[in-house]
């Protein structure tokens, strides 16, 4: 990889939007990466960029890691992804082409899962656009900005520094919409900036159709899918001392109830919907990878980012993170639990 970087924060400069028209305007195979089991803002940046792309007269191929939830796959532009788990020569063989490399939405390679060693060994230059903490050092133009609603929002402003913004078709608008939707809780998490607000209702002016997207995307439940929401609020835990909550799925619980993936999107919140809970976590066991996934909230001041990655190799922004364990799930939630009064002082503030 190129040892040369430039760095982006905020909005892009004069300086590095020449810089990327100019690695535009020299390359022609173009890949469009998100990280691993991709999610609204993961799908909607890159299907974002994909079309504005188009719009320039580009050509690109997006490749996710895995496969993601049905109830994203409506996004225009959604038949052109492909799958490099379950499509992995052709995928390999547009790697091997490529010549330029967006990754979105991540900010270390690691993060694409079976893609990571094809990524690592690539030599083309890569630009990232992402908006969690501490990024790596892999992008020849690395657009950085942790406070940012989303990397939705962030194609936006790179739109807008091009000054395309007439570029902006019905396509690019619900896709950075449906980004952002999810991104921002429906607009109610504390990234969610007056900026935001202008940015979506420059989106919607555009043509993004906001009550249809959000029916897509929220309105369209599985009986399954709703059998194990209520599975899930009925393991809820309380931990009323430590302002925290927490549920666990078992693998059996998630097979009686026919689960697919994204049926538990979102379930981790409802911890954050009891009055004075500030800590909420969800923890989904999965015996094919071995591994109990974890996902982390908070509101307020509680860094649920520093908590992943100090103890559950994982990472995120301040109030929205994830993470993994390995051990069985009896274990991984005892040593949750006893982790808790270590921040009980924090939690409490």
């Amino acid at each position: 990889m190129s040892m040369l970087y430039y760095c982006i924060f905020a909005r892009m400069n004069s300086a590095d939007v020449a810089k990327v028209r100019e690695l535009l305007s020299k390359y022609n195979n173009i890949i469009i990466v998100p990280h691993k089991n991709p999610d609204g803002d993961a799908i909607g940046s890159a299907l974002g960029l994909f079309h504005f792309l188009k719009a320039l007269g580009k050509s690109s191929q997006i490749i996710v890691p895995n496969d993601y939830p049905k109830f994203l796959k409506w996004i225009p532009g959604n038949e052109t992804i492909l799958n490099f788990e379950r499509q992995n020569s052709q995928s390999i063989e547009f790697l091997e082409k490529a010549d330029l490399i967006f990754t979105l939405d991540f900010n270390q390679l690691s993060r694409t899962g079976q893609m990571e060693q094809v990524l690592e060994s690539s030599q083309v230059p890569f630009i990232m656009i992402d908006h969690h903490q501490q990024p790596d050092d892999y992008a020849i133009v690395t657009y950085s900005d942790v406070n940012m609603s989303s990397t939705c929002e962030m194609v936006y402003n790179v739109i807008e520094a091009f000054g395309e913004h007439a570029s902006i078709t019905p396509e690019i608008a619900t896709c950075l919409y449906a980004g952002i939707l999810t991104d921002t809780g429906s607009f109610k998490f504390s990234s969610t900036t007056s900026r935001t607000h202008r940015v979506v209702a420059e989106l919607i002016d555009k043509g993004a159709q906001n009550m249809q997207i959000h029916q897509q995307i929220f309105d369209t439940n599985s009986p399954a899918r709703l059998h194990l929401l209520g599975i899930a609020l009925s393991n809820l835990v309380i931990l009323q001392e430590y302002r925290t909550a927490y549920i666990t799925l078992s693998q059996k619980e998630l097979d009686q109830n026919s689960f697919s993936k994204g049926d538990t999107e979102g379930f981790v919140n409802y911890g954050l919907t009891l009055e004075g809970i500030v800590f909420a976590a969800i923890f989904i066991e999965n015996q094919e990878e071995g591994i109990i996934k974890i996902s982390f909230r908070s509101v307020g001041d509680f860094s649920v980012n520093e908590f992943a990655r100090n103890h559950f190799d994982g990472g995120g922004h301040t109030n929205a993170a994830g993470g993994r364990s390995t051990n069985a799930m009896t274990v991984t939630v005892e040593r949750f639990t006893s982790l808790l009064n270590e921040y009980q002082s924090q939690l409490q503030s």
